[in-house]
C-alpha cells in the first residue's frame, strides 16, 4: 500500500473513474503521470515522490523514488503495479485570496512574453519544450494571480481552453488547475508574502521550481500584477 496526500478534486476524480488500465504518460524517478478518463476526456494525474514538484493534480507520497510499470483503477482506487494508492490526507491547493493586491517589487523578467491578452494566448499555449512548456507556465502564473485577486478573465480563459490541444496532457491539466485557482505550494506562499518582508524569499523559492517553470510562473504573476495595477483593481 502506498499512502498519499491528495486534493479533494483528485481524490474524487479517481473515485468516479471507470475500472481498467490507465495509460502512463510519463515515467520518472520522482513522478509518474497518468491519463485518467473523466467525463469523456483524459485528465492527467500525477503520483509524486518526496522530491517531486507538488503539482495541484498530484497524489503526494513520501517515496524516495518511483518505479512504475503499469497502472489501473479498481473500485475507485488507483493501483501501481497492483499496489493500491490510498489517500490518507487531503491537501488544499487553492491560491490564497488577496484583494486588493499590494504594490510590490515583483517585476516581469526581460526576454519573456511581454503581455497576456486574448490575442497573445494562442501563441503562448504549448510554447516551449518539456512536459510544461514555458508559455503555459507564464499563463498559469497570470491566471492564478487573477484568481487570487478575485478578478475574472473570461476572454483569456476561453482562448486558453480552445488551445489546450496544442500542449502536453500534463500542461493542459495544470492550465485547467490555474483556471480553477489551484496552484503549487510555492505559488501560494508567494501570493501570501506579496508586499511583506517575506516576498523576496518566497519569490526565489518559486523561481527555483523545475528548470524554468517556477521562473515563468513568477513572470506570469508579475505581468498580472502590473495589469491589475494599471486597471486600478489592485491597491
Amino acid at each position: 500500500m502506498i499512502g498519499v496526500s491528495a486534493p479533494v478534486r483528485v481524490r474524487d476524480l479517481l473515485r468516479r473513474a471507470a475500472d481498467g488500465p490507465v495509460r502512463v504518460v510519463h515515467r520518472g524517478s520522482d513522478a509518474v503521470y497518468l491519463a485518467v478518463h473523466d467525463d469523456g476526456r483524459e485528465t492527467c494525474v500525477g503520483v509524486l515522490g518526496a522530491d517531486a514538484v507538488p503539482v495541484p493534480c498530484g497524489l503526494r507520497s513520501r517515496l524516495p523514488s518511483l518505479a512504475v510499470g503499469t497502472a489501473a483503477v479498481h473500485g475507485g482506487v488507483l493501483h501501481l503495479d497492483d499496489e493500491p494508492v490510498v489517500v490518507r490526507r487531503l491537501v488544499d491547493t487553492r491560491v490564497p485570496a488577496r484583494s486588493p493586491l499590494p504594490r510590490t517589487g515583483l517585476r516581469p523578467a526581460p526576454g519573456l512574453p511581454a503581455e497576456v491578452t486574448p490575442a497573445a494566448v494562442a501563441g503562448l499555449v504549448g510554447r516551449g519544450e518539456g512536459l510544461t512548456p514555458l508559455g503555459d507556465d507564464v499563463l498559469c502564473g497570470w491566471l492564478a494571480l487573477h484568481r487570487a485577486a478575485g478578478v475574472a478573465t473570461p476572454e483569456v480563459d476561453a482562448v486558453v481552453l480552445a488551445h489546450l490541444h496544442r500542449t502536453t496532457l500534463l500542461s493542459a491539466e495544470l492550465l485547467r488547475c490555474a483556471l480553477r485557482g489551484e496552484v503549487v505550494p510555492q505559488f501560494a506562499a508567494l501570493v501570501t508574502a506579496l508586499g511583506t518582508l517575506a516576498e523576496p524569499a518566497a519569490r526565489a523559492a518559486l523561481a527555483a521550481v523545475g528548470h524554468t517553470s517556477g521562473a515563468a510562473m513568477v513572470h506570469g504573476a508579475a505581468l498580472a500584477l502590473s495589469a491589475l495595477h494599471t486597471e486600478g483593481v489592485a491597491a
